[in-house]
């Protein structure tokens, strides 16, 4: 199977949701994005479900690339969980931006790709908890339930309007108490 090929059935996948969503884009949307047949198409995916499932893992292992990425950098412990947290959160800020219904490749509760979006999670949580052992933290909070608070920190920011702004402050105020010495967000010029 091209990769080049299916990135193109992906693309044209991802126009169609962000114009039709999920349950009113039909293969022929997606076909007619390409400006192939509906037959070229299943060359690279069984059916509807398979094209949404395949774009919600790449956009999805695009995100945890970023986040590795982050958990391996040669920075502060602060620095790296939150950029851990950047990646989820940019992913969800992203899709909710380019289209109401891009949002719903992120559904937990999808039947389709639901799956994809918990072991998502599951793995940016293995990388905090990673992060919060070699750190180090309080006493009264284990390395996992760090992560878990970490998580539900991005969560609560997806569902604001003015995520973004607050993601700095938000980090910085939990990371300061997570981490048990005084955290800011780097000025960048």
């Amino acid at each position: 199977m091209g990769t080049d090929r299916l990135d193109e059935v992906l693309d044209a996948t991802y126009d169609s949701l962000t114009r039709y969503g999920v349950r009113r884009t039909t293969m022929d949307d997606i076909a007619s994005t390409m400006g192939v047949s509906r037959s070229a198409v299943y060359q690279y995916v069984r059916n509807k479900d398979d094209a949404f499932r395949k774009l919600a893992e790449r956009l999805h292992a695009e995100a945890l690339a970023r986040a590795r990425e982050a958990a391996a950098g040669d920075t502060s412990t602060a620095e790296r969980v939150r950029g851990v947290l950047a990646a989820k959160l940019d992913l969800v800020l992203r899709l909710a931006g380019d289209s109401p219904h891009s949002a719903e490749l992120l559904d937990a509760k999808a039947r389709v790709f639901g799956d994809v979006c918990h072991g998502f999670n599951g793995s940016l949580r293995l990388l905090l908890v990673d992060l919060f052992t070699e750190a180090g933290t309080p006493a009264a909070v284990e390395p996992a339930e760090a992560a878990d608070i970490c998580i539900a920190l991005v969560i609560g920011l997806e569902s604001v309007a003015d995520g973004r702004e607050l993601f700095a402050p938000a980090t910085d105020a939990l990371l300061t108490g997570l981490l048990g010495a005084p955290v800011t967000t780097p000025t960048r010029h």
